[in-house]
């Protein structure tokens, strides 16, 4: 009997990581296609389950979106260990915000919904939290950076924060090109380095 039982707790527990796991993979695909505002019913559908179904497992869009970001993370750790190992501050904060930027750029309307998260700091706000992980992550490399000289006293992590979400949305619209790109990212960088820093560079 107590066999039975447990196979009967079991297997609606293996239903739901399963079901789970077909709507991270449907969204990430719709995301892909479609962006951040891809319609959730078709996610469902896609993944064999009702709408009923994917509301249960994530309530809110930002939720879904939450789960499928962190799924694709495994990247932004990699490179966040392979920068941890340059000794220049200032080169290990350039190379982390563009790979911020790239991790913003995963799908077309994510930079909009991850600012909106970072600035109204709500608890139940599911993006909030990776943002929170974001923001002291890029505020432990300012600091390392300012400690070197090399960055102004002023800047704040959550203020890069913002420089590479905004980087990212003006590459998700498709309308500049990598040159544009490049002089947009050299602007923002002539604005948080020491001013004798630029200099000794001109």
């Amino acid at each position: 009997m107590s066999s039975n039982k447990e196979q009967q707790v079991r297997r609606p527990r293996a239903d739901v990581q399963r079901n789970r796991a077909a709507l991270l993979e449907a969204a990430q695909r719709h995301f892909l296609q479609h962006g951040v505002g891809a319609s959730l019913e078709a996610v469902a559908k896609e993944a064999g389950v009702g709408v009923g179904t994917l509301y249960r497992h994530f309530p809110t869009r930002g939720a879904l979106l939450a789960a499928v970001l962190q799924t694709r993370s495994e990247e932004l750790v990699t490179r966040r260990e392979d920068i941890s190992q340059l000794g220049d501050a200032s080169e290990a904060l350039r190379q982390w915000l563009r790979a911020m930027e790239d991790y913003f750029s995963a799908f077309s309307g994510l930079p909009e919904p991850l600012m909106a998260a970072a600035r109204a700091q709500e608890p139940d706000n599911p993006l909030t939290l990776p943002c929170d992980q974001l923001i002291a992550i890029t505020d432990k490399y300012v600091r390392a950076a300012q400690r070197a000289g090399d960055t102004r006293a002023s800047v704040k992590g959550y203020d890069l924060f913002l420089a590479s979400s905004s980087v990212a949305w003006v590459r998700g619209t498709g309308t500049v090109d990598e040159a544009s790109l490049d002089r947009l990212r050299a602007l923002i960088e002539s604005g948080y380095r020491e001013q004798d820093v630029r200099n000794n560079h001109v």
